[in-house]
């Protein structure tokens, strides 16, 4: 277990040196909540009661879907794959540990928006904090476990990335941060609840727990677990 939890915070100080995870995980969330969220309020300004909600479904989606899977194909298409069989560490522990960093990162983004949001744009704080932090964890989780199929799945580590921004892409911009998901055309609006961050989303936004917007995470997130699984296990046989 110390082994573990060493491991852990390694590759937590690792991210922090990675250029990719602060452009990603901080940079790139806090440069749009400054100019976005400026324009959102001033011309909608009924957008101060979900702006905390809006930009921290962005700065999940960015951080997961764009920073997570460069760092995992680094570790499964290099040389590192090679030593962890060569000294008998389960492959599974790179795909642990890299998700673990990456979360306590988004998280803490997310605990940045919370804090300064009300403070630099004078946005209402969400109604039951609550239920906006249980929706900020799965969120997460659900987002880390896609980002997780892409690292896996990709075995080019140059197309990583174009395959990262063509699911972050729709994933923002069909989920209901941008403008009322109800002003979408029905099929933008059936092809938004294939992603985590419309869910993610309506669930930040309600004003009690409900479970209506819980069970579509649960499955993603289910069916992307079984499918880290499966690629695992391939890349072993490999």
């Amino acid at each position: 277990m110390n082994g573990f939890l060493y491991g852990a915070v390694l590759q937590w100080k690792l991210d922090l040196r990675s250029r990719t995870m602060l452009i990603t995980c901080y940079a790139v969330p806090l440069v749009f909540f400054a100019i976005m969220g400026g324009i959102f309020t001033s011309i909608m300004p009924e957008t101060t009661d979900t702006l905390i909600p809006s930009m921290t479904v962005f700065a999940v989606s960015m951080g997961a879907l764009i920073g997570l899977p460069p760092s995992l194909a680094e570790i499964y298409r290099s040389d590192i794959k090679n030593a962890y069989q060569a000294n008998g560490v389960p492959l599974a522990l790179g795909l642990i540990l890299t998700n673990i960093s990456a979360f306590v990162h988004l998280f803490i983004m997310s605990s940045i928006l919370y804090c300064i949001a009300p403070i630099a744009l004078d946005v209402k704080l969400p109604q039951n904090p609550g239920v906006h932090f249980c929706g900020v964890i799965i969120l997460i989780a659900v987002s880390l476990g896609i980002a997780s199929v892409i690292g896996l799945a990709v075995k080019d580590m140059a197309n990583t990335s174009m395959f990262s921004i063509l699911i972050f892409l729709p994933s923002a911009m069909l989920s209901g941060i941008m403008f009322p998901a109800e002003l979408l055309p029905k099929a933008f609006g059936i092809a938004g609840k294939l992603f985590p961050a419309t869910w993610g989303y309506a669930f930040m936004v309600e004003k009690t727990f409900t479970c209506h917007n819980l069970w579509p995470l649960l499955v993603i997130f289910v069916m992307a677990v079984l499918l880290c699984a499966i690629l695992l296990k391939r890349i072993e046989t490999r």
